[in-house]
């Protein structure tokens, strides 16, 4: 635990959530039920790739040497159509009928698309001055992998490509990691659940609907909401429930300083070692983490709904992907499409929109909230770039961290 003078640094705070968090376990699930998961095998080509010479697009297969040889006139010999056995060209002087992603007949080596072509009854006529090379149209096997290659390696993240590779493969099954169960719990006894009546000294319970649907966006399925007042007693038995029944804890309010902050106190009654409480960066500075007896991870993030939304971006949904096993993602940079100030000495998460820079790229426009609890103005935000300590005006055009919602 670091001193209270001194605060971490992001950077910091990222190396002590990775040396904590306990990896996932691993799962055999159906290929149906992959999307999203992370891969915990690597997938080899079952065949080369194509397995086959495969026909590009449709038209007629034919012997390239022919046409060189001046034949521009051909008797059509039949019809192959993708699923087919292979055809036997009889001789150079006829073609085959041929659709896209057919087996190449044997005796051929080209395809002449059909709009390059004339049909006269049985035969066929290229276009005048058409030229015809060996193996134009055709995908030729084993071009894309060979049988036995490495196609996915393990710690890749399944979407729809990846899928799709992984059953090319002839995978009905894949190993990845089984999903964490998470629990998203909100503190304070102002909070009321959309649909209920409501006071108006009260305020509606919308963080922890934000951050199970950020968690859900990054496909995490298994996650659970609760809430809990402050109370020390029933905050305790409450946490001690959670604490046994998930994997990761994520809290939202409760971890700052004041009188009924009572989540470190209630934390360290439970047993859960704290690994840091506070980090130098606004918003966000009384970010809490520690880890229970059970191994379980329990993340405190500040209640203000800005600060929990950012540092569940910045800090959780890495640390899961890694405890998942995922290959680490660089974090993507974009320029600043207008000057920022920053004034405060601390690490500076600045919601951002990425628009078109002119150039073929996105810059990030600054949206600038209300202070911490503005979550209203967050709509309409692509993520947010992250910007050294201040006191320092940043120019347009400066380069930096982002990370996106």
């Amino acid at each position: 635990m670091q001193p209270p003078t001194a605060l971490l640094t992001p950077a910091a705070a990222d190396r002590l959530i990775g040396s904590h968090m306990r990896p996932l376990p691993v799962e055999s699930l159906p290929l149906q039920q992959c999307a999203g998961a992370i891969l915990r095998e690597d997938v080899h080509a079952e065949r080369d790739q194509p397995p086959f010479d495969r026909v590009a697009m449709d038209g007629v297969a034919l012997d390239s040497r022919a046409v060189r040889e001046g034949l521009r006139r051909f008797r059509v010999q039949g019809i192959q159509a993708a699923g087919d056995a292979p055809s036997t060209l009889a001789n150079r002087a006829h073609c085959i009928e041929i659709m896209t992603g057919a087996v190449l007949a044997r005796g051929c080596d080209a395809v002449v698309p059909v709009e390059r072509i004339t049909r006269h009854g049985d035969e066929v006529e290229l276009e005048a001055a058409l030229t015809v090379e060996a193996w134009q149209n055709v995908h030729r096997r084993g071009s894309d992998a060979r049988e036995g290659a490495r196609l996915l390696a393990s710690g890749t993240r399944l979407r729809a490509p990846e899928i799709a590779v992984a059953a090319s493969a002839g995978k009905a099954r894949l190993h990845v990691a089984a999903q964490p169960s998470i629990v998203v719990m909100s503190t304070g006894n102002e909070l009321i659940e959309p649909g209920e009546a409501i006071l108006p000294h009260q305020v509606r319970r919308s963080n922890a609907h934000g951050l199970a649907a950020q968690l859900r966006l990054h496909a995490f399925a298994r996650v659970a909401d609760d809430h809990v007042a402050d109370d020390a007693a029933a905050m305790r038995h409450t946490l001690r429930l959670q604490i046994d029944t998930h994997d990761v804890i994520i809290l939202s309010g409760g971890v700052s300083a004041g009188r009924f902050d009572l989540v470190p106190q209630v934390l360290a009654e439970l047993g859960v070692q704290p690994h840091f409480h506070k980090v130098a960066q606004r918003p966000g500075k009384p970010l809490w983490f520690g880890t229970a007896p059970s191994g379980a991870a329990v993340f405190g993030l500040p209640g203000n709904p800005v600060s929990s939304l950012v540092c569940l971006a910045r800090y959780v949904v890495p640390a899961l992907r890694a405890a998942a096993g995922g290959l680490a993602d660089p974090v993507a940079t974009v320029a600043l499409a207008a000057p920022v100030r920053v004034t405060p000495p601390l690490t500076c998460f600045l919601p951002v929109r990425l628009v078109p820079d002119g150039a073929g790229g996105l810059a990030a426009e600054p949206r600038p909230t209300n202070g911490s609890g503005d979550f209203t103005s967050l709509t309409g935000t692509d993520g947010f770039v992250e910007l050294p300590p201040g006191p320092r005006e940043y120019a347009q055009g400066f380069v930096t961290p982002c990370y996106r919602w």
